[in-house]
């Protein structure tokens, strides 16, 4: 049985709140109240580029110096607000004394289609301000919506550490430099390819002012584009067993870069939340014994798309140069001419062995590392496995794939003279946050297959190294 790639519609999760950054340059705005808050709020919008009204009937020494400012449009209103004020005004932001006063004058700004803040009552705002780190014009804002601001802050300081300040000579090149870009003639795919090279050099050199190597460094990228033919590339990239923190950086910049990702079933939320929003997810789930897709059905797509110009991620669980079809995918990648790269992942015998603590060569127990599939072609066990091999007492041995034959693995392994109290862990989502891990030996893992429901991925370890595994790591 076979089944279509269909796309997958959610790309991110419900959001309490829609970020939006609003261009206030030269936009009346009106701030109700001389309080600290504000005047604070007051100079943030002024720091925008608004033309701010202060309605407060008295005037503080900290009001008067806001509104000296030569580098800012702030100007004192010195009365009560009037509803008129609110007549053509892009956004009101008030502090009230309490709950009746914030009820009237949001009602006034609904009114007059004007959106609202009140200073540390939500349920009369229409919009909350966030922490900001302010780059600019590289900005980042960070909110909580409104459950706990200093948790937004916090937030802030961390990310305030992990930004360079020098990130804002970058973004003012950028922005200087973007009508160079935007006069060539190039697709969205070469536009975006231009500016990642940009990206990549402000990363390398974050302390840097951009000058004109980098400026000629554009050029060369766009120049570079344009020679390029028009069709897209192809990245086989490994999700790692589970876990999204394993992910590679370069896995990462693949998913933050591509238009099309191709995913197994078993590839996570978490692991697609790294990449592109705007970039289509399409399953094309391959699972053992159930409706799967066919591999030359995945394989036609990919080159298709590729062929359409897209940048096209196949995203696989594990590593996909192990038990992954890489070959299948490399080779129809080849014949049609489209460049491929392969981006290593963690394989689930790596990421399982990490969660026992255990070594897969420890020196005392393992000359050789063996990984097998017990999944052939037809769906049973292969015929061609070394037996004799498999149940050498020095080897450590991965079995990907054998949950449904493990029976008939065990058997065949003490006809080949492995012992039957040789050690076995059968790790069931390795590395996830639903892993499940049994302690076992040859003679009965059988057992525990048929007495736990094993319904997930799982990996088979066996060989005297597994004696070595951290006791309380069962499950």
């Amino acid at each position: 049985m076979s089944r279509s790639p269909v796309s997958q519609p959610a790309r991110i999760a419900p959001l309490a709140v829609l970020p939006v950054f609003y261009r206030l340059t030269g936009k009346p705005v009106l701030v109700i109240g001389a309080s600290q808050s504000a005047l604070w709020k007051a100079e943030l919008l002024a720091s925008t580029g608004a033309e701010v009204r202060i309605a407060a009937p008295e005037a503080s020494d900290a009001l008067a110096q806001l509104c000296a400012r030569e580098d800012m449009s702030v100007r004192h209103l010195a009365r009560s607000w009037h509803e008129a004020d609110l007549d053509g005004i892009a956004l009101v932001v008030a502090d009230v004394e309490d709950d009746e006063q914030a009820a009237h004058l949001a009602a006034a700004a609904r009114r007059a289609g004007t959106p609202v803040n009140i200073v540390d009552r939500p349920a009369f705002c229409d919009f909350q301000f966030g922490a900001v780190v302010n780059r600019s014009p590289l900005v980042v804002g960070i909110s909580t919506d409104g459950a706990v601001p200093v948790f937004a802050q916090a937030v802030r300081s961390r990310i305030e550490m992990l930004l360079p300040t020098g990130f804002q000579k970058w973004a003012e090149a950028a922005r200087s430099w973007r009508p160079l870009v935007q006069a060539r003639n190039l697709s969205l795919q070469a536009r975006r390819a231009v500016w990642e090279r940009f990206v990549n050099a402000a990363f390398r050199h974050p302390d840097r002012t951009p000058g004109e190597a980098d400026r000629a460094d554009l050029l060369a990228a766009v120049e570079q584009q344009e020679r390029r033919p028009a069709h897209g590339s192809v990245a086989l990239v490994g999700a790692g067993p589970g876990d999204p923190e394993l992910l590679t950086l370069k896995a990462v910049r693949a998913l933050q870069s591509a238009d099309v990702i191709l995913h197994d079933d078993l590839v996570s939320q978490e692991v697609l939340d790294f990449a592109r929003r705007e970039a289509e997810r399409i399953i094309t789930g391959k699972r053992g014994h159930r409706p799967s897709c066919k591999q030359g059905d995945i394989n036609a797509l990919m080159v298709s798309l590729a062929r359409d110009g897209k940048r096209v991620v196949r995203l696989k669980g594990g590593d996909p140069l192990v038990f992954g079809r890489a070959g299948e995918e490399i080779a129809a990648c080849r014949a049609a001419g489209i460049a491929v790269e392969v981006i290593p992942g963690i394989t689930a015998a790596s990421g399982a062995a990490a969660s026992l603590e255990v070594s897969l060569t420890h020196r005392d127990h393992a000359r050789r590392l063996q990984y097998i599939t017990a999944h052939a072609k037809n769906g049973k066990l292969p015929d061609d496995l070394d037996w004799k091999a498999l149940a050498d007492p020095a080897a450590t041995t991965a079995i990907y794939m054998g949950k449904l034959v493990v029976a008939e693995v065990a058997a065949r392994l003490l006809e080949a003279g492995m012992a039957a109290d040789t050690p076995a862990i059968i790790v069931e989502y390795a590395t996830h946050e639903r892993e499940r891990r049994f302690h076992t030996v040859i003679g009965e893992m059988a057992g525990v297959f048929a007495a736990n429901q094993l319904d997930g991925p799982c990996i088979i370890l066996f060989g005297q190294a597994m004696s070595e595994a951290r006791p309380d790591s069962a499950s």
